[in-house]
């Protein structure tokens, strides 16, 4: 038997210094340009100078209890938000998993447009949605829309950007993610604590989108990076007591399972275009999604068209309108995924290569 190999140190050297205080001044006093705010200036520098303490001290989860049984380290402090999303999500997972509740799937607006910012009017790919709903509702399917141009929309809603801790070893990306919030960096508001509660909900997942520039969406793109620790994520970060890399790197070398928390649900794919990039988003979707260990739902299940080829953008929900097939195809996709649905609740759907132990786990 061979010798575990010598843990890595980190290597460093690419961060910045932090903000000097009146850098951090100006960074903080932006969101309070509105002369509205002129009349609470001083309760704002009393606010602020809370804020540059919190950034010194680096208080990112600023309210904690030891982790207690089932963690490597009982006595270890963990986030209080974390450990109530980690409780939902096992909440969820038990609902999801019990034949009495009812069937779900999770439909997924990928586009950035909707009619309550910037661009006035709603996205084709929320028609699209609507349309996937109604056939799964009426299939006594419950269809939990999950609609991602909100983060364009509302106030101060983020998805704050993968930080990339799997790269690093794969322990130290926690299931859910442990990097938001925040607090002393101000990175707070992350939807993704809700985001991972309702893939786990889900008995299927139909992802429809438009392509921005050959690819995905900035709104997609984020929750997808977000969903890494889905696929490996360490479940326990008192094994690493939070974001130890070296810790991390150990644990991987002495051998990781990598676990995929979302394996085994079914998912579909509606992937559209007016000129160029539809094929290459939705086979790159298709791939992530396979890897992640969910079920496509057949042929009809993963689609890529183009509307309008080469039309106007101001009239594209007209051609739309027109392609009829197109609208039936959408329906198809949410046909396809409520029959793996129900074969998967039945427990008959099986990949043939179920059974096929992969040489590379990772």
């Amino acid at each position: 038997m061979s010798a575990t190999p010598p843990t890595p140190q980190p290597r460093q050297g690419q961060a910045p210094a932090p903000l000097a205080r009146v850098e951090f001044h100006l960074q903080f006093i932006r969101s309070f340009a509105d002369p509205t705010f002129d009349a609470v200036r001083g309760a704002l520098v009393q606010v602020e100078e809370v804020a540059w303490k919190n950034y010194q001290d680096g208080r990112k989860a600023p309210v904690t209890q030891k982790a207690g049984p089932g963690f490597a380290d009982p006595d270890y402090e963990l986030s209080v938000e974390w450990l109530a999303t980690r409780d939902r999500l096992l909440a969820a997972e038990a609902r999801q998993k019990d034949p009495a509740t009812p069937s779900r799937v999770l439909l997924i607006c990928g586009a950035a447009r909707n009619d309550g910012s910037c661009p006035g009017e709603i996205s084709k790919t929320w028609r699209m949605t609507q349309w996937a709903k109604e056939v799964l509702q009426a299939d006594a399917i419950e269809a939990d829309v999950l609609d991602l141009s909100l983060l364009t929309s509302s106030y101060d809603l983020h998805i704050h950007p993968c930080k990339g801790c799997v790269s690093t070893a794969m322990p130290l990306c926690h299931w859910p993610c442990s990097c938001y919030p925040n607090h002393g960096e101000r990175q707070t508001n992350d939807w993704m604590a809700e985001i991972y509660e309702r893939w786990t909900a889900a008995h299927a997942v139909i992802i429809l989108t438009p392509v921005y520039w050959y690819q995905t969406p900035g709104v997609l793109k984020l929750m997808i990076d977000r969903l890494v620790c889905a696929d490996g994520g360490n479940p326990d970060p008192t094994s690493t007591h939070g974001k130890k890399a070296v810790e991390a790197k150990a644990l991987e070398l002495q051998g990781w399972n990598y676990p995929k928390h979302l394996a085994g649900r079914a998912y579909g794919l509606v992937v559209h275009g007016d000129v160029a990039g539809i094929e290459g988003v939705r086979r790159g979707l298709s791939d992530w999604l396979d890897w992640m260990g969910l079920v496509d739902a057949g042929a009809k299940s993963r689609l890529d068209r183009y509307i309008g080829y080469y039309d106007s953008y101001a009239q594209s929900h007209e051609a739309l309108d027109r392609d009829t097939d197109m609208q039936q195809e959408v329906r198809n996709v949410a046909r396809a995924v409520a029959q793996a649905v129900k074969q998967l609740r039945a427990g008959t759907l099986t990949p043939p290569d179920a059974a096929l132990q992969a040489p590379r786990p990772k």
